[in-house]
């Protein structure tokens, strides 16, 4: 198959790039309104992008009635949001949020979960996430009347205590078990995993560590 992508309409291109792009990580994220409407919605098109200043983006499209979602809306309104990361135990209420609740109702209570402060933002965070990240947003691209790609900055993380080491700068193996987007109704889960050492150019040749440390 060869495809040029100027010739599929935007809905082709979408299929195939989520279907090959993949796992995606999931981010629930949390806004408020500027009349504090409280608003939870989950976006797979999600990443990290930078440490130094700490960025992630979220990339948004239209409703299926060619309007604006609230949670843009709500970034634009206010520049701030929260990325609570899904785990498995988040799955069904995150289902929850994805339905098109009218605008300006709240997916929150149907969907169970509770807020609490974030620090540093006004929308709260998700007390069932393992964890959250308070943004405050940095960039705001526009690619197209159908596509906006918020960058955030983040401000603070929020973390149940047992993810991570005593000291707080490592994650407990095992203990952050996140859930993959895939494409259409599939997730992956993230449980099953193996560690990849790295290796030196000179064990890429052929050669030993201890070979490369006596050269």
């Amino acid at each position: 198959m060869d495809l040029r992508f100027d010739d599929l309409p935007p809905r082709d291109r979408y299929r195939l790039l989520t279907a090959l792009v993949t796992p995606r990580p999931i981010a629930l994220v949390t806004t408020r309104s500027s009349s504090g409407i409280d608003n939870a919605a989950p976006i797979s098109f999600f990443q990290v992008l930078a440490e130094e200043p700490p960025i992630v983006a979220l990339s948004f499209n239209l409703r299926t009635d060619g309007s604006l979602k609230d949670t843009p809306r709500n970034i634009a309104e206010t520049a701030e949001f929260v990325v609570n990361l899904v785990d498995e135990g988040l799955v069904a209420a995150m289902t929850i949020c994805a339905a098109e609740f009218p605008p300006g109702e709240s997916e929150i209570p149907a969907a169970g979960l509770t807020l609490l402060p974030c620090t540093g933002v006004r929308p709260g965070r998700i007390a069932e996430a393992p964890a959250s990240l308070g943004c405050r947003t940095h960039t705001v691209l526009d690619l197209s009347p159908e596509r906006r790609i918020v960058l955030g900055q983040v401000v603070s993380l929020q973390a149940k205590p047992a993810l991570f080491t005593p000291d707080g700068r490592h994650l407990r193996d095992g203990a952050f078990l996140p859930v993959g987007r895939l494409y259409g109704d599939l997730y992956a889960r993230t449980g099953d995993r193996f560690a990849v050492p790295r290796v030196t150019p000179q064990e890429a040749r052929g050669g030993s560590r201890e070979e490369e440390r006596g050269a």
